[in-house]
């Protein structure tokens, strides 16, 4: 069943002149519903207007673009950053950029903006083609090899292991491009991500991208790489030829990093006390550190409508596909509102 609202959700959502708990979306450290935030988004717009209608390569530069992304690379212990109007756009360049001719070994289910063509989606069980890379790039003549994958799937609450980069042939180039959209913020050392991870391997040219839209609450999407790779994309006409972050967001963003901080340990407090309580009815599949709970039983969601709750429970990645149903937590979300849902998943499982 599809709502329809005439406002942005935050830890609840009006439907029909009822008030829902809502548990879905991806902004996780509830950025767009954070009142200190919006205070320094408000500021922004007064320094540099609602939009910045211009290119990054034209003859006027804003210095907050370079803040931002020095800012961004620290963040996430990358050489460098690039910002770009979307994660879309984001994943398209990079896979522009890198060779044509490279072999391009994708994981199952890679974001749509790693893609180079509907060919490079397939559905597979992530862990054996991990396991089979070493094996794969060894069997590859001598060339550079591109792999391309999630950092984690936010859609079944699955972990990814990297440990079989250090199984990858010694001596042979590799870049590896991961898509971190559902991480950055969240997972990593200090919310950081999965840079600083990949960058202890060295025979590993590292590569991410990330939407900046889901825990940081940022309308742009962000590039991770060496200086090489970024300089190559800033000369590309669609770097040039594309609209940046509005600046305002990159004002407020190098000024909220207590904001984030705050954030990320109430959704960490979240976590930690959902798991308590939904643990037991055996529903999920979870990873301890990350806000989203994948259930098979799709009723759930009808369930917890009756009792004021919504959920994400819908078709995925096609319409044709099987229902895809989750609860998502924010930071938003009050000790309350776990509560009651831990009591209503328990008084779910009980009567399945």
């Amino acid at each position: 069943m599809t709502w329809y609202a005439d406002h942005l959700p935050g830890r609840t959502v009006h439907l029909d002149g009822a008030e829902y708990r809502y548990f879905s979306g991806t902004s996780y450290l509830g950025m767009a519903r954070n009142e200190a935030f919006m205070d320094l988004l408000r500021a922004g717009m007064d320094r540099y207007g609602a939009n910045y209608a211009s290119s990054r390569a034209g003859n006027l530069q804003l210095a907050v673009y370079a803040e931002a992304e020095a800012d961004l690379a620290r963040f996430t212990g990358a050489p460098a950053a690039l910002t770009v109007s979307s994660g879309m756009l984001a994943g398209q360049l990079v896979a522009r950029a890198l060779p044509e001719d490279a072999p391009f070994l994708y994981g199952p289910r890679t974001h749509p903006a790693l893609w180079r063509r509907p060919a490079d989606n397939y559905q597979a069980p992530w862990q054996p083609w991990a396991d089979a890379l070493p094996d794969r790039v060894a069997g590859v003549p001598e060339r550079d090899v591109v792999i391309l994958t999630n950092a984690l799937d936010p859609l079944q609450g699955e972990t990814y292991d990297f440990g079989w980069l250090e199984r990858l042939p010694a001596g042979r180039p590799v870049t590896l491009v991961v898509d971190d959209s559902h991480g950055l913020g969240v997972t990593g050392e200090g919310g950081g991500g999965i840079f600083r991870q990949l960058r202890a391997f060295p025979h590993v040219r590292p590569v991410v991208i990330a939407s900046l839209g889901k825990a940081l609450g940022l309308p742009g999407g962000v590039i991770l790489a060496d200086e090489t790779l970024l300089d190559e994309i800033r000369r590309m006409a669609y770097f040039g030829g594309a609209s940046p972050v509005p600046p305002a967001y990159l004002h407020a963003f190098l000024r909220a990093g207590s904001l984030y901080d705050q954030a990320r340990r109430r959704l960490r407090a979240n976590i930690a006390h959902f798991t308590r309580l939904a643990a037991p009815a055996g529903l999920f599949r979870y990873r301890p550190d990350y806000p989203v709970y994948y259930t098979p039983a799709n009723a759930l969601c009808d369930f917890l409508r009756e009792r004021r709750i919504l959920i994400s429970s819908f078709p995925y990645p096609t319409p044709d596909s099987p229902h895809l149903t989750r609860i998502i937590l924010s930071s938003l979300h009050t000790e309350d509102d776990i509560a009651y849902l831990g009591e209503c998943i328990t008084a779910f499982a009980a009567r399945a």
